[in-house]
């Protein structure tokens, strides 16, 4: 048997006592305490040091697709430049900044924080725009829409399913953020039923928003949208995609026009305005100016043509990927390299490859790609491969693992 060291069993009463008990005393009362956090399966693991949203943090640190974070882009994928941001520094902007805002309103961090690094674990490589390309093969598929919030369930609730709690499934499945609302308040009242019912529809329907069941999933909504405002436009003028001078007047007045000062403003207006209460809101003027911000990106940066000049080429390289990823599971081509990658490694649950079709499977394996394993994986099934010799070493098709080397 492995060695595992075990903590005193006296001691971890005591700290799971005091951690409920700072719980108890310190967080508002409409925070989610993690004595109510609930799991899909009963953990083999008893709580110790750590609170069962603490945990649950670890584990999707720990998770393959959490490490796949670090290449996938944020908004300006083929941009050479290593000061944009990826998603990997995303994730922890949003953690930051919801964290402050938790910890003024007295909500709870460990929850999160782990709603905050694995609400977009969804993402595909080229971020929106590759979405919309696979969710193109997903309904020609008849799987639904591709949505990067139930694809990061997918991945950590099925694929990996690392057992999480349904207050963080729940946060990083609604976290939309997407959508700008003024005021967010939380259905408390969900259940794993409810829940695997919304699950369904957002990937049935692509325009459906459901609120989280905690504050804190609410705060972590709003971080997201603070989180990236400014900071895409920070790095839309570090290259050159738009100019100080394009931005509206009117929103540098009232909310500001850097990204140290957008975040500080709605930061604040945060707090002050759901300060004690039973919802998370702005206040409506900053958050007519933020509906305003989000419009200025989606025409300035989003949809901006000289981003999107290599779409066709993007949109080719899904097809050819999808097309030739099913065919092989269909024709149960064992050289593919979905089998030694994806089919048969240790870390994917096997209760998930014994129910998922062919289509499904292909989705979440290109899902988990980075940008640069998938240039490689097209380059590979497109490109002809070099030999110097027919001797059987040289002549084998090399295998990309999941996660690219170097």
């Amino acid at each position: 048997m492995p060695y595992k060291k075990e903590m005193n069993p006296s001691l971890k009463m005591k700290i799971i006592e005091q951690n409920n008990k700072r719980e108890s005393e310190c967080l508002c009362q409409n925070a989610s305490k993690s004595i109510d956090g609930i799991r899909r399966e009963k953990d083999k693991k008893l709580e110790d040091a750590r609170t069962k949203y603490s945990r649950d943090t670890d584990r999707i640190l720990h998770t393959r697709a959490y490490s796949r974070y670090v290449d996938k882009t944020q908004v300006f994928f083929l941009v050479d430049n290593d000061h944009i941001t990826h998603r990997v520094l995303h994730v922890q902007l949003v953690s930051k900044i919801a964290r402050t805002i938790g910890r003024a309103l007295k909500l709870n961090e460990d929850l999160i924080e782990a709603i905050s690094l694995g609400h977009d674990i969804g993402h595909v490589p080229y971020g929106h725009l590759g979405e919309d390309y696979l969710s193109n093969h997903c309904l020609a598929n008849e799987i639904g829409y591709f949505r990067h919030n139930a694809q990061s369930i997918q991945f950590l609730d099925k694929v990996e399913n690392v057992n999480l709690t349904l207050q963080v499934l729940d946060g990083i499945l609604s976290h939309n953020g997407e959508v700008v609302k003024k005021q967010l308040k939380p259905n408390y009242t969900k259940t794993w039923d409810i829940f695997d019912k919304e699950f369904s529809q957002i990937i049935s329907n692509k325009k459906i928003d459901f609120m989280p069941m905690t504050l804190e999933g609410c705060v972590v909504r709003v971080s997201d949208v603070i989180a990236y405002l400014g900071r895409d436009i920070q790095d839309a003028l570090e290259v050159k995609l738009i100019s100080e001078e394009s931005i509206p007047e009117n929103l540098k007045n009232t909310i500001g026009e850097n990204n140290a000062d957008i975040i500080n403003s709605l930061i604040i207006d945060i707090i002050e305005n759901s300060f004690d209460e039973e919802y998370i809101s702005f206040s409506q003027e900053t958050a007519n100016a933020l509906q305003k911000y989000k419009e200025f990106n989606y025409k300035a940066i989003y949809l901006n043509e000289r981003l999107r000049l290599e779409s066709p080429k993007i949109e080719f390289m899904y097809e050819q990927i999808f097309n030739k990823l099913i065919t092989d599971l269909d024709s149960k081509n064992t050289n593919s390299t979905i089998y030694p990658n994806f089919m048969l490694v240790k870390w994917i649950d096997k209760n998930y490859l014994a129910k998922a079709n062919n289509a499904e499977k292909t989705r979440d394996y290109i899902a988990g790609m980075t940008d640069r394993y998938f240039d490689m994986f097209f380059k590979q099934i497109i490109i002809p491969n070099r030999i110097t010799s027919f001797d059987n070493n040289n002549s084998k098709q090399s295998v990309l693992s999941l996660t690219p080397p170097g």
